[in-house]
C-alpha cells in the first residue's frame, strides 16, 4: 500500500515538474516573440522616410558670394531676338535650327560656359513646355533634333550662372514653328545636337508603356497671361540640395505684390499650396533625398488656373540627393 501512495506521489511529482518546464519554455518564447516584435517596430520606425518640412530662406550664401564677382552683370538687361526659327515657319524636317542674337543694356553680360566649373551665363531653351536645356555659346550652332510633325513653340530667355533669370523687358522670346513631314521617329524623345534631352517623349506613351509628357504645342496665346517654368529642374547633390530655388518667367501679368492681380501657386509632392506674390525667385530649404515633384501655376483672383494652351500649370520632377 505503501509503495502505491510513493509511486503516486513521484507521479504527481513529475507532472508538477514537466508544467513547470513548459511553463518556463512557454515563457521564454513569449519574451522572444515580443522581443521579436519591438525590435522589428523600432526597425520599421528607424525606416520611415525622414519628415519633409519646406521653409522659405534668403538667397544662399554662395551666390550671394558669386555675386559680389559679377560686378554690374546682374544690373544689366540683357535682350534676346530670334532670328531661326521664324515665327510661324514650316519646317519640313524633324531638324530644327536654332540661332539667337544678344542685344540690350549687357554691363559685361555673356553667355559662356566655364570649362572649369562646368557653369556661366546661359540662356535658357524651352521645347513646348519640357524641361529648358541651357544653350551657352550663341557662336556655337544649336539645333533640335527628331522633333515630331505638329506645331510647336520654343521660349527662350537668359539666365545667370545659377540659372536665376533675368526679368527686364525683351527678354524673353516665344515662337511658334510647324514640323511638316519631318519624319522624327515619334518612339524616341527630341534632343539637340549636343545630346540634350529637349522632351520625355514626342508621345505620350513611350516603347515601355510609361506615361510620358507629350511634346507638342498647345493652343498658346502670345498676348495672354503666361507662366513659363524654369527652377527647379534634374538632379541637387549635397551642398545645393541645401536651398533649392523656384524660378519662372511671367508674361502679360502682373503678381498681387506687384501691383497686379495674379498669382503663382506652388506645391511639392501634391502638398498644401503656397503663393508666390512678387516676381522674384524663392529659395526652399528642408528637402529630404529622393524624388519630388514640383507644381507651379499661375491663379486668377479666385484662385482659378488662368488657361493658355495648358501651359499656366505645369509639374516637373527633381531628385534630391544629399
Amino acid at each position: 500500500m505503501k509503495s502505491v501512495k510513493i509511486l503516486t506521489l513521484l507521479t504527481m511529482l513529475a507532472a508538477v515538474s514537466a508544467c513547470e518546464t513548459n511553463t518556463d519554455t512557454n515563457g521564454s518564447a513569449n519574451r522572444a516573440n515580443v522581443n521579436a516584435v519591438n525590435t522589428a517596430n523600432a526597425a520599421n520606425t528607424n525606416a520611415l522616410p525622414a519628415v519633409q518640412n519646406l521653409t522659405e530662406v534668403p538667397r544662399p550664401p554662395k551666390i550671394a558670394d558669386e555675386m559680389k564677382t559679377r560686378g554690374e552683370q546682374d544690373a544689366a538687361a540683357p535682350t534676346v531676338t530670334v532670328i531661326e526659327p521664324k515665327n510661324g515657319a514650316n519646317v519640313q524636317s524633324s531638324t530644327v535650327k536654332v540661332k539667337l542674337a544678344l542685344g540690350g543694356d549687357l554691363k559685361g553680360y555673356k553667355p559662356m560656359k566655364d570649362m572649369t566649373t562646368g557653369m556661366g551665363n546661359h540662356i535658357h531653351v524651352i521645347l513646348d513646355n519640357q524641361p529648358y536645356e541651357a544653350y551657352y555659346n550663341l557662336d556655337t550652332e544649336f539645333e533640335l533634333r527628331n522633333v515630331a510633325d505638329g506645331q510647336h513653340t520654343l521660349r527662350f530667355f537668359p539666365s545667370r550662372p545659377w540659372h536665376e533669370s533675368y526679368k527686364n523687358a525683351g527678354a524673353f522670346q516665344m515662337v511658334k514653328f510647324t514640323v511638316k513631314n519631318g519624319g522624327a521617329d515619334t518612339t524616341k524623345p527630341a534632343t539637340t545636337n549636343a545630346n540634350q534631352t529637349m522632351s520625355n517623349a514626342n508621345t505620350k506613351t513611350a516603347p515601355e508603356g510609361k506615361d510620358m509628357k507629350s511634346s507638342k504645342a498647345g493652343a498658346v496665346d502670345a498676348a495672354k497671361p503666361l507662366l513659363t517654368y524654369s527652377r527647379p529642374k534634374g538632379e541637387y547633390k549635397g551642398a545645393e540640395a541645401d536651398a533649392i530655388m523656384i524660378d519662372f518667367w511671367l508674361s502679360n501679368a502682373k503678381l498681387a505684390g506687384d501691383g497686379g492681380e495674379y498669382r503663382v501657386k506652388y506645391s511639392v509632392d501634391g502638398g498644401d499650396a503656397k503663393f508666390i506674390d512678387k516676381w522674384s525667385p524663392i529659395w526652399l530649404s528642408g528637402w529630404t533625398n529622393g524624388t519630388h515633384n514640383i507644381k507651379l501655376e499661375l491663379v486668377d483672383k479666385a484662385g482659378n488656373v488662368v488657361d493658355n494652351g495648358g501651359y499656366n500649370s505645369t509639374t516637373q520632377e527633381i531628385t534630391v540627393a544629399k
